[in-house]
């Protein structure tokens, strides 16, 4: 069998044929396909404003820029996500405080969430695990009760709904990723969604240098004269903002990447369940699904029951070429987090997890043969 990785790109010809189109036209960048990419996100996440930008990370930057974070403010967020969850709190001057999950569903715990706030917590970073959607109903009431902001990381979960509705529905800031492992892709790629107007302003400026040309942001002592009003030319720089930018032939992908988001989500629900079906009564674990979740799968990760098979469970579905992976390392236990002070043992239900879990292929590209070969290779690994 040809080696199978864990998770892939679906690049098909009118992919191409859109991404051609556009370098063929007057723009590459910061041109209609921006907009237009945008607007069809809008659709899909629910969401009254989209503000397309470079990558995931740089979604999880200006989104927490919007905080005007101060120095000692907490923001809570769990350790099971890639670094950038948290990250994105240091780079504005915050302090992550994470949180441990649940078990079952590999999503951050409330209950434990309710016991961490504190007068410092300033907002909450939700993370949605391997397309499993927390419980915003909760984490919303939870968050007006106290006062706080919510940024949700949906890097794994689009299409993914709560309780019928799309994260996008919902307050705060959602930020979306388009990595090329993610269900659509735009090579690199991010993006935030907002209902709040004043949040969507400022998230354009954070992108582009901080800079606006809307007439009705500006500050300037003269922005009456009738000079600047109707000049071309005049600009202002309200906020020290980045460069985060996406390409007008990336956002082409996006566009055409989005028309084929209900056909992607369905293949890959077909292969969850063709792997929930084959490992009943195996010695491992996997991820359920909480019942508010109507998730769009990106990940399927498998937990052995005894941590210390893990590693040779790898290397056998390594030898035998498929493409698995680990998803994720507590964040908290990275050389740098432990550099600043955290300490190992702050999350034991995430360090357990850690210790056993192990990311099998799940794409709309596998074939069902392909499907089937994984599914052999595990169960005679883990047995």
């Amino acid at each position: 069998m040809n080696y199978i990785p864990y998770g892939t790109q679906c690049i098909e010809e009118d992919d191409i044929t859109a991404v051609v189109e556009t370098l063929k036209s007057g723009y590459l960048t910061t041109g209609p396909k921006v907009l237009e990419f945008e607007d069809e996100l809008k659709k899909v996440t629910g969401s009254k404003y989209a503000v397309a930008v470079a990558n995931g990370t740089a979604a999880l930057h200006i989104a927490t820029m919007n905080l005007n974070l101060k120095p000692d403010d907490e923001v809570i967020t769990t350790p099971i996500t890639f670094a950038a969850s948290a990250n994105c709190v240091l780079y504005c001057g915050g302090k992550p405080v994470f949180v441990d999950i649940d078990e079952d569903t590999m999503l951050i715990d409330i209950d434990i969430i309710k016991k961490a706030i504190t007068k410092k917590t300033r907002a909450i970073i939700p993370v949605d695990y391997g397309g499993e959607i927390c419980n915003m109903d909760e984490l919303s009431k939870l968050a007006d009760f106290h006062g706080l902001e919510i940024i949700h990381d949906c890097a794994h979960s689009l299409g993914s709904k709560i309780n019928g509705k799309y994260a996008g529905e919902y307050q705060g800031q959602q930020i979306w990723s388009f990595h090329p492992v993610k269900t659509i892709t735009t090579g690199e790629g991010g993006a935030i969604t907002t209902n709040d107007e004043e949040m969507y302003k400022s998230l354009l400026r954070f992108r582009t240098h901080g800079i606006t040309r809307d007439k009705t942001q500006y500050s300037y002592p003269y922005k009456n004269s009738e000079e600047l009003e109707y000049s071309t030319w005049y600009y202002e720089m309200l906020d020290l903002g980045y460069n985060y930018r996406l390409t007008d032939f990336q956002c082409a992908l996006g566009v055409s990447q989005l028309k084929k988001l209900d056909r992607f989500a369905k293949r890959r629900h077909e292969i969850v369940e063709q792997y929930n079906t084959a490992f009943e009564g195996l010695p491992i674990k996997v991820q359920k699904s909480p019942q508010w979740s109507d998730p769009v799968r990106h990940l399927y990760t498998i937990r052995v029951n005894d941590k210390s098979k893990r590693d040779g469970v790898f290397k056998t579905l390594t030898d035998k070429n498929i493409g698995v992976n680990l998803h994720y390392i507590p964040v908290y236990l990275m050389p740098y987090y432990k550099k600043i002070g955290y300490k190992s043992g702050i999350c034991p239900i995430a360090e357990d997890a850690y210790d056993k879990m192990i990311t099998i292929p799940l794409h709309q590209s596998m074939t069902d043969n392909e499907v089937e070969y994984v599914i052999e290779c595990v169960i005679e690994a883990v047995k």
